[in-house]
């Protein structure tokens, strides 16, 4: 099935896909998927670049909400025991640790529904100290209100991730304790600060591919699409609802993942598109399939929140063997 274009120039953003043309680019032959978002991707990137991100969870578990993928829910007994919001010192200084290693990035998360005022203080002193280091900084804190998106911008946020997870019509089986419109609404108001939006979801929770069309066709249709758009593959943890399930049913197939980041790169082409959780299971020859569609940031580090992540010499010598750098520095 050929996917229907309505502009000659593929490459350019355009914002109203309809599902039904979305749906259409999964199901183009795989080999002519990949060489299209491939040409989109050189359009607007050096398809030999990657960006470096690190994530940190600056206060982890205990969280309200009931994420059936999440190892931080306080609904599920994973054995994570709750945390305290860290000092802005520790954070900082494990920023510093991160962009001594090579990220260009660091990302804060935070284990709860939404930010409450009297956190901002010390979540400020973080976002300004990771600013001072030259670092972008990214941070993911849940639902946020105007003012509170007005204050992380004046301490120097430059990107802010909230996800929509999946597409609207399996969105109830992930989650029931913060709606589709909540989701919307906290990336309208980072928007309307003038922050960067960091907005994706996670694949392989049980969905079909028209869920994850529906995912994209929603991310496609913002009023701007995310300037980060991170495709994450569900990790199973052990005593969340998603994790048990995905356990005994079966990971994603890496030809259908591949597919995933292939369209998303091509109804978000200007967006970097980031190969997120799920690498630490993933083949090299999947990994380098991903870069060749499209994908053009990873997370490094030994852990994503609570989750791992391949160890920084194991991405070396990918980077290495596939002729890849570090985004930003330079022509080999």
């Amino acid at each position: 099935m050929n996917a229907p274009a309505r502009f000659s120039d593929p490459a350019l953003p355009r914002h109203d896909w309809t599902l039904q043309e979305v749906e259409a680019l999964f199901e183009l032959p795989f080999t002519e998927l990949v060489f299209r978002a491939a040409e989109v991707h050189r359009r607007w990137f050096d398809p030999a670049e990657v960006q470096m991100s690190q994530l940190l969870s600056v206060k982890t578990g205990g969280c309200a909400e009931d994420c059936g993928y999440c190892s931080q829910s306080a609904h599920f007994d994973t054995g994570l025991k709750a945390g305290r919001l860290m000092e802005a010192d520790l954070v900082v200084a494990e920023a510093a640790r991160a962009k001594a290693s090579g990220a260009q990035r660091f990302c804060m998360g935070a284990a709860w529904r939404e930010l409450k005022d009297r956190d901002l203080p010390k979540l400020e002193a973080m976002i300004s100290g990771v600013k001072a280091l030259g670092l972008e900084t990214c941070a993911t804190l849940g639902m946020l209100t105007p003012p509170q998106a007005r204050a992380l911008k004046a301490a120097g946020l430059d990107y802010y991730n909230h996800n929509l997870d999946t597409g609207p019509e399996y969105y109830g089986t992930v989650v029931s304790t913060r709606t589709y419109d909540d989701r919307l609404k906290t990336l309208a108001a980072v928007r309307a600060e003038g922050i960067s939006v960091c907005c994706g979801g996670i694949v392989g929770m049980g969905e079909g591919r028209a869920d994850r069309a529906g995912l994209l066709h929603a991310l496609a249709t913002l009023p701007e699409h995310p300037d980060s758009l991170p495709v994450n593959a569900l990790v199973p943890v052990e005593g969340t609802p998603l994790g048990d399930k995905v356990s005994a049913e079966g990971r994603i197939d890496g030809i259908e993942f591949v597919r995933t980041i292939a369209v998303a790169r091509l109804v978000c082409p200007k967006a970097v598109v980031r190969l997120s959780a799920g690498r630490e299971t993933m083949s090299r020859e999947l990994q380098a399939l991903c870069f060749l569609a499209g994908a053009n940031s990873i997370f490094v580090g030994e852990r994503l929140l609570t989750t791992p992540n391949p160890e920084m010499a194991s991405d070396e010598r990918l980077f290495a063997d596939l002729g890849l750098r570090p985004m930003g520095s330079g022509a080999a």
